[in-house]
């Protein structure tokens, strides 16, 4: 389907119509001193009116990005863009902003959702009525690029988006590709202004009644549909080697399928369907697919997740809304608004229109925690319980270490996408301001903690002083003691409640740490299980790890087993995984399998993968992703890249062609476990 317009795009030929703006945006906004959102504006404006109209073969669902600025380099210390857009601030104004402020990642807005459904009621004028200058001017850049695109189009005979264009984005969408066009439009817009981890929301929710519409008067057929959002959804990747935060793929654009509504009925409908059928008929990596499950889902939607899960693509990702609206509710969260939570650039836990929360401001190391225990306490603790009690404060102190560097934040102003937030400027906040920490390495602290328990406490084979030496000497001249830690002593996943009930406790710990503190912003602190890239920098800050982790070796990837863990099988893994209280941690992290491709050779497979994930939910499990591997696969596409330039692969919360990975990334894909069924 789209075949052409498929392979334009994956062959990357529309980047031979980039050109660079040339222009120094930064030193020329200093000279004039022009406040935060006249820079955004301005800068908005100008490259709108550089853009020069890009129709593709078989392309309805148009717009994409031809100025871009390679040179312009984001340095995190330095400047606040991304590789994309020429900065608007010099280095040295960067700096002095951030001796006043804490500043999130890049400075700008990301992980927030706008209100989807007024847009594409409503069109960018109705906007325009209540907007600034900033605003206005903004509005009118972008009406006028689409007005190009139409003229376009008129030129190349594609009379269906010339009649599009003229509706949207002024006004209001009345047909399904109205609609798509409209959310397109939105999307680039908020990419130009230079927000990232633009997420679609409740895609199916917002969008569905304009394809139910079309459908039941015979405007469209199930097949014309489903090709117009495999337009839509090939546009998502256009700009990929753009769009993006640590490495490419990791943008944020996911979509939320399913769900209750307000009222708590269910939302799995026909367009939730087309989605999952587009993305396994297409295999690109976007836009990432969640779905919202509960304990009533039927088994069906668990078989059409698996069938694209076979795919290999590393979604869909599942989320729990028995567990998730339980732990919304805890922190505050209204019951309306918990019901209606969508997922944000990976996993977390975001709510549409009303939701500001920036939700991955820091994370703890469970593994550092250890670390730190395991140096300084173990051979004063007269007892394991003495020694848990040390655990327990240090992860309250680096808690307290993670809260007092992430106060008195400050977003650069979003004058166009703020527009779709019920508030006067989104970049000071909304109506949840509540910040995310992540907790990465869960497995290897909790491993460790079972093998001091027992060796140490228990069966007393081991001294204190011996332990540390061996750990400190990365098990160099301690072999044995080294495979026993590894392969013979308690892991979790293997459903053995010696070692999940410590799991269990330093996730409770956690909580309690953040348990009624507050950010400077006013919102509450959440608690997660997922890692993002910290699975990679946080086994830099130690050496090896008493679990038989030596220096050098990854953590698992958000809520896993370690990686050298070896275990029973996934449905061990689902049991260990399902004994915290999930609704306590409930910023987000999913548990995370790799399976064998070959697996999925027969029908077989699908419906068992299926029933895991079932089993999973009903045991109260908060989320849930899984990745189709093949390591020899992977090796070989180390050695030749050539030769698998579409291979996907899902890193923590995101999926990305495996060639376009550095290499620490790759290594980390190959080294985990793959599962069968």
């Amino acid at each position: 389907m789209l075949e052409e317009l498929r392979s334009y795009i994956l062959k990357k030929k529309h980047h031979a119509f980039r050109s660079p703006s040339g222009i120094d945006f930064a030193a020329e906004f200093a000279e004039k001193r022009l406040n935060p959102r006249a820079r955004v504006a301005e800068r908005f404006v100008r490259i709108c009116e550089m853009e020069q109209p890009l129709l593709m073969p078989q392309e309805r669902i148009v717009l994409t990005r031809t100025v871009t600025d390679p040179n312009a380099i984001f340095i995190k210390e330095e400047g606040e863009d991304r590789i994309d857009l020429p900065c608007i601030y010099t280095k040295e104004e960067w700096l002095q902003v951030k001796e006043k402020h804490f500043i999130h990642e890049a400075g700008w807005l990301s992980n927030v959702i706008p209100d989807y459904s007024l847009i594409l009621e409503k069109g960018l004028l109705f906007f325009r009525k209540n907007a600034d200058k900033y605003s206005c001017e903004m509005i009118d850049a972008l009406i006028d690029l689409t007005d190009r695109y139409a003229m376009e189009a008129e030129n190349q005979g594609k009379m269906d988006v010339v009649e599009t264009l003229k509706k949207v984005p002024r006004y209001g969408a009345t047909s399904f590709q109205e609609a798509l066009q409209m959310i397109r439009i939105v999307n680039f817009a908020a990419w130009l202004e230079g927000n990232y981890h633009v997420t679609l929301g409740r895609f199916d929710v917002y969008c569905g009644p304009y394809l139910e519409k079309d459908l039941a008067t015979g405007v469209l057929r199930e097949e014309e549909a489903l090709e117009l959002l495999c337009d839509f959804f090939m546009a998502l990747n256009k700009d990929t080697d753009l769009y993006y935060s640590i490495q490419r793929g990791d943008n944020g654009q996911s979509l939320t399928l399913g769900g209750v509504d307000a009222k708590g009925h269910p939302q799995f409908n026909m367009l939730s369907r087309l989605c999952l059928l587009a993305s396994k008929e297409l295999k690109v990596i976007d836009p990432k697919i969640n779905i919202r499950v509960d304990k009533n889902t039927p088994v069906e939607v668990y078989e059409l997740g698996s069938e694209l899960t076979a795919v290999g693509l590393g979604f869909p990702q599942y989320t729990n809304d028995d567990t998730v609206i339980a732990g919304l509710l805890e922190k505050g969260y209204e019951l309306e608004d918990a019901r209606n939570y969508a997922i944000a650039a990976c996993w977390e836990i975001i709510i549409p229109v009303v939701g500001t929360d920036i939700i991955n401001v820091g994370a703890l190391s469970f593994a550092k925690v250890i670390d730190r225990a395991f140096h300084e306490y173990l051979k004063k603790a007269n007892s394991f319980e003495e020694f848990l009690k040390y655990v327990d404060l240090i992860i309250m102190e680096e808690t307290e270490k993670i809260l007092a560097r992430i106060q008195n934040i400050w977003v650069i102003p979003s004058p166009f996408y703020g527009m779709f937030f019920p508030f006067e400027d989104v970049s000071k906040g909304g109506k949840y301001n509540n910040l995310g920490v992540h907790g990465t390495g869960i497995a290897t602290a909790a491993d460790s903690l079972a093998a001091i328990k027992k060796y140490v406490f228990e069966e007393k084979s081991i001294s204190a002083e011996a332990y540390i030496e061996a750990v400190d000497a990365d098990f160099v001249g301690y072999e044995s003691l080294l495979a026993k830690l590894r392969y013979d002593s308690p892991k979790m996943g293997n459903d053995d409640d010696f070692v999940d009930d410590l799991a269990a406790h330093l996730m409770s710990s956690f909580a309690d740490a953040l348990e009624g503190k507050r950010s400077s912003r006013g919102g509450q602190i959440r608690a997660g299980t997922g890692s993002a890239m910290y699975y990679l920098w946080h086994p830099e800050e130690i050496g090896a790890s008493p679990d038989g982790r030596r220096k050098g070796e990854g953590l698992g990837t958000n809520y896993s087993p370690s990686l050298y863990a070896r275990c029973n099988g996934p449905f061990s893994i689902v049991k260990s995984f399902c004994k915290p209280e999930l609704k306590r941690i409930i910023n987000g992290g999913p548990l995370t399998l790799e399976f064998l491709s070959s697996m999925f050779e027969n029908p077989e497979g699908i419906e068992k993968l299926a029933l895991l994930v079932r089993t999973y939910i009903k045991l109260g499990g908060h989320q849930l992703q899984l990745n189709t591997v093949n390591r020899e696969t992977l090796r070989d596409a180390q050695k030749h890249p050539e030769r698998y330039p579409q291979l996907v692969v899902r890193i923590w919360g995101w999926s990305a062609y495996f060639v376009e990975l550095d290499k620490r990334f790759q290594d980390h894909v190959i080294a985990r476990t793959e599962y069968a069924l």
